[in-house]
């Protein structure tokens, strides 16, 4: 079970990735493209094309966990709007948690943090 907490990087791929890929198309995504290691123990966010599904990626020490999640009706908002500079963006676990109810995470305010948690 992944438990998503306050000490956790997550980072969000701003490109919608192909979904046929799988754990070791994703884990080269991570490296490649949003120049992450994917066995740091951070949490990466990826999009489908369509719109209607999330798959996050994670490794707890022993190995990968893969989780997609598919919307039954509607989309997940798009992600385009992260600065141009960057292919990813790191979100605070409750801006995940937002996310992946099909909702946004900028149209809801959090508290922001004074001091981060060293990861």
């Amino acid at each position: 079970m992944i438990q998503l907490t306050a000490h956790m990087r997550i980072f969000v791929a701003k490109h919608a990735v192909d979904f046929r890929k799988g754990i070791d198309g994703l884990a080269a995504v991570c490296r490649q493209v949003l120049d992450q290691d994917p066995l740091s123990g951070s949490v990466f966010v990826f999009r489908a094309r369509s719109g209607t599904m999330v798959r996050i990626l994670a490794y707890d020490g022993q190995g990968f966990w893969l989780m997609t999640k598919r919307l039954s009706k509607g989309r997940f908002p798009s992600w385009q709007q992260f600065d141009e500079q960057m292919a990813h963006k790191l979100v605070q676990a409750h801006a995940l948690h937002l996310m992946l109810a099909g909702g946004s995470w900028e149209q809801l305010p959090a508290a922001e943090m004074w001091r981060p948690l060293a990861a």
